[in-house]
């Protein structure tokens, strides 16, 4: 599809064919049902867009008679650049799937920038996996392992605040674990293999568990009120409830000092756990500033990126 092409139609249909793309990319799937739901448009109408996009872009979808669906074409190429951070915010938060341009703002605001940011063909095969609930071959390197590779079943995206992980089960170690995205390679979706019930998200301690954190301001940091207000406390404190798995990197972006004698000295460290044993028996706890293992609890963190 050419600049031209894109330039004669209208606003609407743009949008519309960006969304038909940023579904088949990364979900595998669209029905006319989808963009009737997403658009408001008549049957008719969805089925034109459908046309066009197939007509405009040969080989990016293919029709599935059995599944009543366009899915991935074999010979797909992108039509349009859709930057990262949107992808991501459209996969996690179902905003921002029109044609991918520059939106005016309301009013002038900065944002700190990523320093990474995921491929978005391996993210498109990650995305894939996870809605169609397969099994994901990746060649993966790591820091202690080097290059090694690996079958996966992912269920989940997890924004740690600096990178993007995918929360998956590791067929190699037979354990749940996170895996950097940037460092996943060739990606290849194992359509016709089965996923084991001891591999679905159901059975990720780690993932089902919710733990209840409640942070207060540190003791050692001059006004505390300051911090009340900061960070919306009532009656002084913060109360969260997290999972068990993203616990240890919330920790550590908030820079919450989680000693048990609120030992860390910084003023970035603003926040204090309360009762650090409320993170016992939490894996990835390691990664919290100031958190100290108990002795004989085993909490190491792998393919966390860290």
């Amino acid at each position: 599809m050419s600049n031209e092409q894109l330039a004669d139609l209208t606003q609407p249909q743009r949008d519309r064919l960006a969304f038909v793309e940023l579904r088949v990319r990364f979900i595998g799937e669209i029905r006319r049902q989808d963009l009737v739901t997403r658009f408001g448009i008549q049957s008719a109408a969805a089925s034109r867009d459908l046309a066009l996009y197939k007509e405009l872009a040969p080989g990016n979808i293919d029709y599935d008679p059995k599944g009543k669906s366009y899915v991935l074409g074999p010979d797909y190429r992108p039509v349009f650049d859709f930057p990262p951070e949107r992808v991501l915010s459209w996969l996690t938060q179902g905003f921002g799937d029109g044609e991918p341009m520059r939106l005016k703002a309301w009013v002038a605001s900065e944002s700190p920038s990523r320093l990474t940011h995921p491929d978005l063909d391996v993210l498109a095969s990650v995305t894939r996996a996870i809605h169609q609930e397969c099994p994901l071959g990746i060649e993966y390197h790591s820091i202690s392992s080097g290059r090694t590779e690996r079958e996966i079943v992912p269920f989940a995206l997890i924004d740690n605040g600096l990178r993007w992980h995918v929360r998956a089960f590791d067929r190699k170690s037979q354990e749940f674990r996170d895996f950097v995205i940037t460092r996943v390679k060739r990606p290849v979706l194992m359509r016709d293999a089965d996923v084991q019930p001891h591999e679905r998200s159901d059975q990720d301690i780690q993932w089902t568990r919710i733990v209840e954190l409640e942070m207060v301001p540190h003791p050692d940091q001059p006004r505390p009120e300051i911090t009340e207000m900061d960070y919306g406390m009532v009656r002084g404190s913060l109360r969260m409830k997290l999972r068990a798995a993203t616990a240890g990197y919330i920790l550590r972006q908030w820079s919450v000092d989680c000693s048990p004698d609120h030992s860390m000295r910084g003023y970035e460290f603003r926040l204090w756990l309360k009762d650090h044993l409320a993170l016992y028996g939490v894996k990835n706890a390691v990664l919290a500033p100031g958190y100290k293992v108990p002795n004989g609890i085993n909490c190491d963190v792998k393919n966390g990126g860290y």
